[in-house]
């Protein structure tokens, strides 16, 4: 079986680093823009009626190589090992991602949605629409993933640096940044991360409940 990408996603999220952990958490606005082969309207007839879509796509930063039963979820601190199918690890045997996105609207062929987990430039293998009816399963167990870290930093902005973010994108940026985007293990309230966002670099540091954004490139 051979599969081939259908699109492409543009973003700010230009790195691995600072990307949301999950799609639906952060309401940026992404672009999907297809290849000339599926450029066509009538492929997307009828899309416009979904509040919702489902994206198929390829984790394209990860070197394949040998399978691994087990791997370490950043999000448990890197120390503990689950099995591959209990995760949503990009290093699995077939590096395909599956992200639940809101379709904002529909232009010239072009899709834009917000909620994208999806680092810039990756490809799209497929676009299912999101059926709530038969998807949404509120009973649901959240297995071990209740043991993830939770905790919501409190985000120290200085206005000056703020005011060069896009207004329209400093709430998406705040919320990345409350959310923590160090992994689990790095916890150094000396050492000072740069994460790309668009055409600039946000370097912040992190002390206990607290992140301070101390410049921006």
């Amino acid at each position: 079986m051979e599969i081939r990408p259908i699109a492409y996603i543009e973003n700010d999220f230009k790195e691995k680093f600072g990307i949301p952990r999950q799609s639906g958490i952060v309401e940026l606005t992404s672009k999907i823009v297809f290849l000339p082969e599926f450029s066509d309207s009538n492929a997307l007839r009828g899309l416009e009626d979904f509040s919702h879509i489902w994206l198929i796509w390829g984790f394209s930063e990860v070197k394949s190589g040998e399978f691994s039963p087990t791997v370490r979820p950043p999000r448990l601190g890197g120390n503990v090992r689950m099995g591959v199918f209990a995760t949503r690890s990009p290093y699995r045997p077939n590096p395909l991602g599956l992200s639940v996105v809101r379709l904002e609207k529909i232009t010239c062929g072009e899709l834009f949605v917000s909620g994208a987990d999806l680092m810039n430039g990756t490809p799209i293998f497929d676009i299912k629409p999101y059926l709530p009816y038969i998807e949404s399963i509120p009973d649901a167990s959240n297995g071990w993933s209740l043991a993830e870290k939770n905790d919501i930093l409190h985000v120290q902005f200085p206005p000056e640096l703020l005011e060069k973010i896009p207004e329209n994108k400093r709430r998406g940026l705040l919320k990345i940044l409350a959310q923590d985007p160090r992994p689990q293990y790095q916890d150094d309230p000396e050492r000072v991360y740069t994460m790309a966002f668009g055409e600039r670099q946000i370097s912040f540091r992190v002390d206990g409940g607290r992140l301070f954004v101390v410049a921006i490139t």
